[in-house]
């Protein structure tokens, strides 16, 4: 059997999840979730995962991987994704991708560029580092200005990137990213982008919110922070951060399904026109 694999996109709330269990069952298939959230282990209601029958049903990939407290990064998802193809061949299935994430399948499709391995000093200086942020961000200006322009001065993750880059190699990421570049990772890839009218997308984000409300969000939210406190690698995920403002009697019960139906709202934007504008 020739392997395939297939991705599926689209704003939160617009039926992903569904589509890709059907598609997988037609075509023989495991599913890989590019979902920031579904990637955690104990983070079940907000981030509305699929359901213990429907992950019995289909393997899945990408759920339940970490710890709240763990790190994940771009690096690891592809990590993720190269054992999911491996295990789909090796079983003979097809992969399908799905999930709200983008930012992952286009790293899938545009590669990234190798790092050099960081040692412990160099780990410990730029830790030290970036207890100032602002500074930081001035210390890689001062001495790569082409590549601290495509970062933004608030961007922890990529700033401190560079400072690993240039404190280990002596080079400025600039030369180290010419001479190293990104490769693509999978091509050839056929996805799958549902579009969805608006009205219907914010009565589906409506009922979802109601249902998480119901279901024991709160709750959730308060295992977690009783677990991990503000060690919670996602506590500014939508759902999580209206909780907890919530918790501390900063805003009552209305509010808080209100905040969360506005800024799912706000994400399916960003999602719709990064879909749009990258694939």
């Amino acid at each position: 059997m020739k392997f395939t694999e297939l991705a599926i996109i689209g704003a939160t709330a617009s039926g992903k999840t569904e589509l890709a269990l059907q598609k997988a069952q037609d075509t023989n298939s495991y599913i890989l979730s590019i979902d920031s959230l579904s990637v955690y282990k104990e983070i079940d209601i907000v981030s509305a995962k699929p359901s213990k029958l429907e992950l019995a049903q289909i393997k899945h990939f990408g759920i339940n991987e970490i710890l709240p407290n763990e790190k994940f990064d771009v690096t690891i998802f592809i990590d993720l994704y190269k054992r999911a193809k491996a295990e789909a061949i090796q079983n003979g299935k097809n992969l399908i991708i799905v999930g709200g994430t983008s930012f992952y399948l286009k790293t899938l499709l545009t590669g990234i560029s190798h790092l050099p391995k960081i040692s412990d000093k160099t780990t410990q200086r730029v830790s030290e580092l970036l207890n100032d942020l602002p500074t930081a961000y001035n210390f890689l200006e001062s001495r790569d200005l082409v590549y601290s322009r495509k970062v933004k001065s608030n961007d922890k993750y990529r700033v401190e990137k560079a400072l690993n880059i240039l404190i280990e190699t002596g080079q400025t990421p600039t030369a180290w990213f010419k001479v190293n570049p990104p490769k693509p990772i999978i091509s050839n890839l056929e996805i799958l982008n549902i579009k969805i009218e608006r009205e219907t997308l914010l009565k589906k984000i409506e009922k979802r919110t109601k249902y998480m409300l119901e279901n024991g969000l709160v709750d959730e939210v308060k295992t977690l922070l009783s677990k991990y406190g503000t060690n919670l690698q996602p506590i500014k995920a939508i759902g999580i951060r209206e909780t907890i403002e919530y918790l501390n009697n900063e805003i009552d019960e209305n509010q808080l399904s209100n905040l969360i139906s506005i800024h799912t709202r706000q994400l399916a934007k960003r999602q719709t026109t990064f879909n749009r504008t990258q694939f």
